[in-house]
């Protein structure tokens, strides 16, 4: 005889119909929630340990919430590390709405191992007290069975602890609570990159100059630059000492003097002047100087402007009519700077002061903006990084997991920062041309600066038509452009087209600075707050005075 003549035990009519009132339940009295399974990024392979984890997608489902008092577990307790939140609830979903509307999701992504039911370790975004919840345990078996079968889960949560995941889930309500959690870097990027300029000073006539520093021997054993003194100028009006500076190189473990570069070559010299070099910790160094008295060279320069984002020391050529050319290098400050130039040779036989050019920093201009949660690349250092909060004003970029691809130690400055997703058009060419109706020919437009393949992409038409990547150029005739999409307007117009090539967002690294300065976890300011609400010091010492 059955159990109840009125239930049949097993019947998945009946068990569906069970199924639905519990979805309809969950339904009128549950909360919506936002489910938000736990990817792998990276796992060890010998343990097949998590070393790195995301949460990129999010799916709205229906809970029960059970602890309707409030929320359970410790609360806030106080450790050693600081004040700790140990919230906890518990939420019941429906199993069918998971395995018919998650389930297949995850299973079509080979970075989610467990995609039939909900998994430990994936969250849960509470809208009413816009808080993340960690899943802990899955309860799959309360009620026990009932009609045969299991209709729910059980989750159990506790307040979710940030570990530096990558949470891009593109709800702003969710992403946004996390901007200021975890390690955060900061750089300081340069809007735009400057040219150092400067000009360059020949010697008086007859005026002689130290033409360069011959070194003789490197010596040995120098432990910091050693100094370099040259024996003063023959003292009469006019007359300038030179100076010099020692540059130091390693060779198999020992630190030597590789050359001596003028950063004066003087005036006034007769003879060849004493080349002394001390210091430093060495021996061994000596050098001597050659003198040009009869000829004009360059004796020094003057830097008109310093520059700016210069990642790598830039080249200098000096164009001048002389018999034999001067050379020089730049040093270059760790503020990405240029402080002087430095003659290696000053040149011979100069009868106008040669033009001094210095090469330009690797970016002139930066462009575009970065968007939160995408990968920034240094171009020059290979270094990754995500983007947590980018300030256009202030070209303050934070970001956090620094370090994703590579094992370089930092950022360099002056090089590149260059994102992975977002882009920026810059146009190239801005002219007047008639566009037809429907049609992929653009008319009455010089074509004389357009070349074939250039990129185009239509964005918009009316007061200015935008063209970069997406279409293409595919002939240039005379006055006319035919590109390989036809244009959208449904009625002739004359209008300004720009014509460019779509870049990734980019900009020049000022300096890298790895405090994390946006941190939660420090809790002395708590700490502090409550304290001087136990102790008043305001009218004097509650312990005592001495």
């Amino acid at each position: 005889m059955a159990l109840n003549p009125f239930f049949l035990q097993g019947s998945q009519s009946e068990q569906r119909l069970v199924q639905s009132l519990i979805n309809e339940q969950l339904k009128i009295y549950g909360v919506e929630v936002t489910y938000i399974p736990r990817k792998f990024v990276r796992k060890q392979t010998i343990i097949k340990e998590v070393q790195s984890s995301a949460f990129d997608d999010n799916f709205l489902l229906e809970a029960y919430l059970n602890t309707y008092e409030g929320y359970s577990g410790q609360g806030d307790i106080m450790t050693k590390f600081g004040v700790s939140l140990r919230d906890e609830v518990t939420l019941t979903i429906s199993r069918e709405r998971f395995e018919d509307f998650i389930s297949p999701f995850l299973e079509a992504d080979e970075d989610y191992e467990l995609a039939s039911r909900p998994r430990e370790g994936d969250i849960i975004f509470f809208p009413l007290g816009e808080r993340l919840f960690e899943v802990k345990f899955v309860e799959h078996e309360e009620p026990f069975y009932q009609l045969g079968k299991n209709y729910v889960y059980q989750l159990k949560c506790e307040l979710f602890e940030y570990e530096d995941e990558v949470i891009d889930t593109g709800i702003d309500a969710i992403d946004s609570q996390l901007e200021d959690l975890g390690y955060i870097s900061t750089l300081q990027l340069i809007g735009s990159g400057t040219t150092a300029t400067a000009t360059a000073q020949i010697n008086a006539a007859n005026k002689g100059y130290i033409r360069e520093i011959i070194l003789n021997d490197d010596g040995s054993g120098y432990s910091s630059t050693p100094n370099v003194a040259i024996s003063t100028a023959p003292f009469a009006a006019g007359n300038v000492n030179a100076t010099a500076v020692a540059i130091t190189t390693q060779r198999a473990g020992i630190f030597s003097i590789e050359r001596i570069l003028l950063t004066n070559a003087g005036l006034g010299y007769t003879e060849a002047p004493l080349v002394t070099i001390s210091g430093g910790g060495g021996v061994g160094a000596a050098a001597t100087a050659a003198v040009e008295q009869t000829n004009f060279g360059i004796v020094d320069f003057t830097i008109t402007n310093n520059g700016v984002g210069y990642a790598a020391t830039p080249t200098v050529s000096i164009v001048g009519t002389s018999t034999s050319p001067a050379s020089a290098e730049v040093n270059l400050l760790a503020d990405n700077t240029i402080s002087d130039i430095l003659l290696k040779n000053a040149g011979i036989g100069y009868t106008v002061t040669p033009t001094v050019t210095i090469a330009n920093p690797s970016l002139i201009s930066g462009v575009g903006n970065f968007a939160r949660g995408e990968v920034v690349k240094g171009m020059s250092s290979g270094i990754e990084a995500r983007v947590k909060e980018w300030d256009t004003d202030t070209r303050i970029l934070k970001i956090s997991n620094v370090g994703i691809g590579t094992t370089q130690a930092a950022f360099i400055p002056g090089e590149t920062i260059q994102a992975t997703e977002s882009t920026f058009f810059t146009v190239g060419l801005t002219t007047v041309a008639t566009i037809g109706v429907t049609t992929t020919i653009f008319t009455g437009i010089n074509t004389s600066s357009i070349t074939l393949n250039q990129e185009l992409n239509q964005v918009e038409f009316g007061q200015t038509l935008v063209v970069g990547t997406g279409v293409t150029v595919t002939s240039i005739g005379a006055g006319t452009i035919t590109v390989s999409s036809p244009s959208l307007n449904t009625t002739g117009v004359t209008t300004v087209v720009s014509f460019g090539s779509t870049v990734f967002s980019n900009y020049a690294l000022d300096f890298f600075s790895e405090e994390n300065q946006d941190t939660t976890f420090e809790s002395n300011d708590i700490l502090e707050s409550e304290a001087d609400d136990i102790l008043d010091f305001s009218e004097g010492n509650p312990f005592g005075t001495f």
